[in-house]
């Protein structure tokens, strides 16, 4: 337990900020998983709605890891492999289809 008033300042902060960093790491991992399972069903059966879907995904889930990584709730190598990871699939699922 803190022992000081400043001690005990800094954990609230320390766990407000664990909890709105939790929400951005959620928010990034659910949007990737939408993201992924979009462009595997663009794989299974590719036109020209899923394409749009699939775009609309990405843009969302770059977007969100943008502001994550600006907040500094992912450092910012962690947000361009996340984002290099993203865009390799659909590269990868597009040259099979």
């Amino acid at each position: 337990m803190a022992n000081t008033k400043s001690a005990l300042k800094r954990a609230n902060i320390a766990e407000r900020n664990r909890l709105r960093n939790k929400a951005y790491k959620s928010a990034v991992k659910t949007l990737m998983k939408k993201y992924l399972l979009t462009v595997a069903t663009y794989a299974a059966n590719p036109s020209s709605e899923l394409k749009k879907e699939v775009d609309a995904r990405m843009s969302e889930a770059y977007s969100k890891i943008d502001k994550a990584v600006k907040r500094g709730v992912l450092h910012p190598n962690n947000g361009a492999r996340k984002k290099s990871k993203l865009a390799k699939k659909l590269k990868s699922s597009s040259a099979s289809a």
